[in-house]
């Protein structure tokens, strides 16, 4: 069975938001693009759906959490290598992101990251399988 992952995140300005990840060198699906919201694609199968509020807000009764003061999810999105990893969050920050957390090197791990327009947080890291404990 094919499986695909769609992470839903409100936005305040569509229009900025995309100009925002297409200078991280991301594209939208114009299919699934309209007014509403925008289909962001990470990798095969998976996409995020950037939708403005009172769109969003028809999907859940519940408030919608201010990704500037709370945390309602971590987006961890991997590289192919630590150098990807410091290219990703720079041209992130260019873009107007903040980085609310620090470059941490594991050795076999590199992660690092950034808060986008809406405060969402995504996580970059890149990891060598092969040198990764046996256990964490």
């Amino acid at each position: 069975m094919l499986r695909q992952i769609f992470v839903n995140l409100p936005v305040a300005d569509l229009a900025r938001s995309r100009a925002f990840f297409e200078a991280l060198g991301l594209h939208f699906n114009p299919r699934f693009t309209n007014e509403h919201g925008a289909c962001l694609e990470i990798a095969e199968n998976i996409y995020a759906m950037l939708l403005v509020k009172p769109f969003f807000q028809g999907f859940t009764p519940k408030p919608i959490a201010d990704a500037t003061q709370s945390t309602e999810v971590l987006i961890a999105l991997s590289c192919d290598s630590a150098a990807e990893v410091d290219e990703l969050v720079a041209r992130a920050v260019v873009a107007g992101a903040t980085t609310p957390v620090e470059r941490k090197d594991h050795g076999f791990m590199v992660q690092h990251g950034f808060a986008d327009l809406d405060g969402h947080q995504w996580e970059v890291f890149w990891m060598d399988m092969a040198a990764a404990p046996a256990q964490m």
